[in-house]
């Protein structure tokens, strides 16, 4: 099993966004310096408590300051991007990371954002522009000239050499193209069955075990499709993770502090918005009431002293039946850096460790 590292980025309103932008980058930086394999930055406009919206400035920024981490968007959110200019800027990044990058994408899933827009999520042209958009990006980037695409959304031309010299010239450094990953949220879901279908990363984000578990499900409808056989060792899952040197610790720094805060204040009332709730339940008859920060703590997150955090990850991997790398969830600990770094290093150093069987195992899961 790996390690690595999944940030909305996710800070406090009042946090300034330079200051939210500065805090993402230390913990990259830690990440890299821990010997954690990659990190994934989300993209987001309409939600003051996921204020990033253009993970590739930090992308850029974050390749200079580290040394071995695999880096990526997590992801770019395609409907609300010109297929041929997010191929360009992707394959520059590409280079500026000397082949560090891993390139994400998601079919967006705010309201707020589609509004913004004017993308129709509730009818699913989130998910079309998605497909259609990386279809015109890989061909940009493994087809030669000339071509035109006519799609539902986009007219994209590569032209041939014109007056002598110009020409589209801009690939990634990685061949044919940098990792491609996609993360999924509901059940059954589409972009779940794209990652099977296309070979890409699965993602899982971060909800109850046993409902994640139809997540593989969706991944491999996919791959039926083109004849695919998905390795469960590509399967991240996103969760929230705080390690302590005791399980008392654990509980007052990620329930009593932001971990708590951020869920309590948004994202468990975005998800009561949205009807999601039942996603966080251990079992379907449990109350939306009585799905609180404390609840979430004690049936979904992985806290606790380094042996206790070994067990519960170990029993996910069970329950949904095997996965690769497990990604933590990044919030804002700006206020004690100290301690989330200490939680960074416990989980590398003192937990995973105690995973290392589960690798064979994963083997004959795939």
């Amino acid at each position: 099993m790996e390690i690595g590292y999944f940030t909305m980025p996710s800070h406090p309103p009042e946090r300034g966004l330079k200051d939210g932008h500065d805090w993402d980058l230390q913990v990259l930086r830690w990440a890299d310096e821990l010997g954690y394999q990659e990190a994934w930055v989300g993209e987001h406009h309409t939600a003051p408590w996921e204020p990033h919206p253009a993970p590739d400035l930090l992308l850029a920024q974050a390749f200079r300051e580290t040394k071995t981490i695999r880096l990526g968007p997590g992801g770019f959110l395609l409907p609300y991007h010109h297929p041929a200019e997010l191929a360009n800027r992707v394959a520059m990044l590409d280079h500026l990371s000397e082949g560090r990058l891993n390139f994400g994408v998601a079919a967006s899933g705010l309201p707020s954002d589609w509004a913004m827009f004017n993308v129709d999520g509730m009818s699913g042209q989130n998910r079309d522009m998605t497909r259609e958009a990386l279809e015109i990006i890989l061909k940009l980037w493994t087809e030669d000239a000339p071509w035109t695409h006519t799609g539902k959304y986009w007219t994209v031309t590569k032209p041939e050499v014109m007056f002598d010299f110009l020409k589209p010239h801009i690939k990634p450094v990685q061949a044919p193209h940098p990792p491609i990953a996609v993360a999924g949220l509901s059940k059954g879901s589409d972009t779940l069955k794209l990652a099977g279908e296309r070979g890409f990363i699965p993602m899982s984000l971060n909800l109850n075990p046993a409902y994640v578990s139809s997540h593989w499900d969706s991944v491999m409808a996919g791959a039926a499709r083109t004849g695919r056989t998905p390795n469960r060792k590509d399967w991240r899952m996103v969760r929230e993770v705080f390690v302590a040197d005791t399980d008392e610790e654990a509980w007052r720094l990620s329930v009593g502090d932001m971990m708590g805060r951020m869920m309590g204040e948004y994202f468990l009332q975005l998800l009561g918005h949205f009807g999601f709730k039942d996603y966080l339940k251990h079992e379907p008859d449990v109350p939306d009431s009585d799905v609180t920060v404390e609840y979430c703590a004690k049936h979904n997150w992985i806290i606790g002293s380094p042996s206790t955090v070994a067990e519960k990850i170990e029993k996910i991997y069970h329950e949904v039946g095997g996965f690769g790398t497990l990604l933590v969830f990044g919030f804002d600990y700006s206020h004690n850096p100290e301690a989330w770094r200490n939680s960074l290093r416990l989980l590398k150093q003192e937990v995973l460790p105690r995973l290392k069987h589960l690798d064979v195992q994963i083997g004959k899961a795939a």
